[in-house]
């Protein structure tokens, strides 16, 4: 037996906030919607992998260390539009060898976006 990939991660919402839930992945993230036919979940695709959102009539907040990280390409562009879109980002966790900030989504969910930094940087 061998663990090759996560095939998906599911994290919760509070219900009714579809909306909004849908505009952050889709259009802000980029990540396409996959339309399933059965229940109310929102899927959508990040590469090979899923991220499940289930609307959750008594909704709690995840526990602030709780994320999920996505390793992404042009983490400046995205960076850029996040801040377009006026949300705010957490930049002050400094990881060697990568850029990365935080945000996170209208469900509270925390997010980490990272890209390797293949920029040398001295130290003076």
């Amino acid at each position: 037996m061998a663990i090759h990939s996560i095939n998906h991660v599911q994290l919760a919402f509070p219900a009714g906030a579809e909306g909004q839930i849908r505009n952050f992945y889709s259009t802000l993230l980029g990540l396409p919607e996959l339309i399933h036919p059965v229940g109310n979940t929102l899927r959508f695709a990040a590469g090979a992998q899923r991220i499940e959102l289930v609307p959750t009539e008594r909704w709690q907040p995840a526990p602030a260390v709780s994320h999920l990280a996505f390793e992404v390409e042009n983490l400046p562009e995205l960076r850029g539009r996040l801040l377009q879109a006026e949300l705010p980002l957490v930049e002050n966790r400094a990881l060697p060898g990568y850029l990365r900030f935080y945000v996170k989504d209208p469900a509270g969910n925390q997010l980490e976006f990272l890209e390797p930094d293949n920029e040398p940087r001295y130290d003076a």
